[in-house]
């Protein structure tokens, strides 16, 4: 597999990480979009959220808990943060591995683009 995030989960490719379990890993973006850009993947590899089946709902939330979780930690929870996910090329996703960019440190505008 030819997949960027695939190779940063198999330690090919070194990463910031600042969060590892048996089922996500999140580290710092390489092109920070916001002071704070953390990207959270699923250690399995789905190509967007499309191919996540009705069994693997925890998974997502689990991967929204571990976003809280790494806010508080980095003390963004109480000013703000935005969690986005972008869903194929029109959506913006250019990486076709599941992931969850975490984004703060500035002030988030609406809409988004």
């Amino acid at each position: 597999m030819n997949c960027i995030f695939c190779k940063i989960i198999q330690g090919d490719i070194p990463s910031q990480k600042v969060y590892e379990d048996d089922l996500v890993m999140a580290f710092h973006d390489i092109s920070p979009q916001a002071p704070v850009h953390i990207l959270i993947i699923p250690k399995e590899h789905y190509s967007n959220i499309l191919e996540v089946e009705e069994s693997q709902k925890e998974l997502i939330g689990h991967i929204f808990m571990i976003a809280k979780k790494i806010a508080r930690e980095m003390g963004i929870h109480e000013k703000g943060f935005r969690i986005v996910m972008n869903c194929n090329r029109d959506g913006g996703q250019t990486v076709f591995h599941l992931h969850f960019h975490l984004l703060a440190g500035r002030q988030m505008h609406w809409p988004p683009g």
